[in-house]
């Protein structure tokens, strides 16, 4: 049984279109990722999203992470509409999106 907080990291990278379309997918982005943060769940301890700052080649174009008082939270997020209306929008302008869900 899992007892401690849940940490939820999602990274994303947008899919290619070229110049015009990349610039349309990341006002999408935009949208979806403050969308994200503006969200006020109950059992949300943290809440972050942000773009890759480019330390490194090869990053992902974005993360979000946020941090869930229990399973219970989270799996309230998880299945939240408003949430998902914001998670759609994201996932919708990318190639690939990566989750994971861990305790801390």
């Amino acid at each position: 049984m899992i007892d401690d907080m849940i940490r939820n990291v999602v990274m994303g990278r947008l899919r290619d279109r070229g110049p015009e379309g990349r610039a349309d997918d990341r006002a999408e982005l935009e949208a979806g990722l403050a969308g994200i943060a503006a969200l006020t769940l109950p059992g949300l301890v943290a809440n972050h999203v942000g773009f890759d700052a480019g330390l490194r080649d090869g990053g992902w174009d974005f993360a979000i992470t946020n941090d869930w008082q229990d399973v219970d939270a989270y799996r309230g997020y998880d299945v939240d509409p408003e949430h998902n209306a914001h998670r759609k929008r994201i996932v919708d302008v990318c190639d690939q999106v990566a989750r994971v869900q861990f305790e801390i």
